[in-house]
């Protein structure tokens, strides 16, 4: 056996035994990847064994090379699909999807921003914006989670144990933190000020950010968007909580549903579902059944 080999094969073992070892520690739940889930939860992250039920177990053969080898390279090819879907690569994807289409705008204040590098600045002077408290982190863009982490993450026992900090290393998590559909350019203050408030209509008068038609009420703890963007987060929320059996709220989803219907899809949303599809392998199913 080469070396190479005998690599893979020290690398399946090791996987198997701790993926196994995982399991039945599980104890509040079901196995998840490397992480455990709620029993009422079901795992769906694309090229892996993510079921609740117990896996098929393989049949005996008198040549334990070939088993092995085959295991290496199934193992193998599980941990390269995942790895390839988290935050960082991510962002590397949307910069160059942004960059390409230098006529957007950022998602909550509809303002001008461009690219130097990884760095993302903004032209305030366009949108009318100011800063409401932090001018450092008004200046630069940051991907924000429009379903925020906490909402896809605290079903997971990595969440539960240590919250974002804990999930670092859980590839499932790291998929779904890194879902492009799930992620939009927005202003830093105003991707800070959002936290993980949930969405909302509680006003008509917008003086918090200058002329952004955004506002967020943190007594309440909501936010409320701008009203151009609304249908692209009713979107995004139906997507996540199919792909990731994420449950809604009942208000959340009331609010969703109502959103989905009032805003249709317009060209760049139809545009960048096709595009993230091409990177991805998935499209957003809630926007491509309406555009056309």
């Amino acid at each position: 056996m080469d070396f190479a080999k005998k690599i893979s094969l020290a690398l399946a073992i090791c996987f198997v035994f701790t993926a196994n070892c995982y399991a039945k520690n599980c104890k509040k739940g079901i196995p998840c990847g490397n992480s455990c889930i709620s029993a009422n939860k079901t795992c769906r992250i694309d090229s892996y064994p993510v079921s609740g039920k117990s896996q098929p177990k393989s049949a005996s053969t008198s040549t334990s090379t070939s088993t092995s080898t085959s295991t290496s390279a199934e193992v193998e090819s599980s941990i390269v699909a995942i790895s390839k879907q988290n935050f960082n690569t991510a962002k590397t994807h949307l910069v160059k999807i942004y960059k390409e289409n230098p006529e957007q705008t950022t998602f909550y204040c509809g303002c001008n921003f461009s690219f130097d590098g990884k760095k993302g600045s903004i032209d305030f002077s366009q949108c009318g914006y100011k800063p409401r408290k932090n001018e450092q982190r008004a200046s630069r863009i940051e991907w924000e989670h429009v379903m925020p982490a906490e909402n896809f993450g605290r079903h997971l026992q990595c969440w539960q144990e240590g919250g974002r900090k804990g999930c670092k290393q859980d590839t499932i998590f790291n998929a779904m933190e890194g879902d492009l559909h799930n992620l939009q350019p927005a202003i830093g203050e105003v991707n800070g000020d959002r936290s993980n408030y949930r969405y909302s209509q509680f006003t008509k008068e917008f003086s918090q950010y200058g002329q952004c038609q955004s506002a967020v009420d943190f007594k309440a703890r909501v936010f409320q968007p701008r009203q151009q963007i609304r249908g692209v987060i009713a979107r995004t929320y139906f997507y996540m909580q199919n792909k990731y059996n994420i449950n809604l709220s009942d208000s959340d989803n009331k609010l969703m549903l109502a959103w989905n219907e009032m805003y249709p899809p317009k060209q760049w949303e139809c545009d960048r579902n096709r595009q993230i599809e091409k990177i991805q392998g998935n499209d957003n199913k809630f926007i491509s059944e309406q555009c056309k």
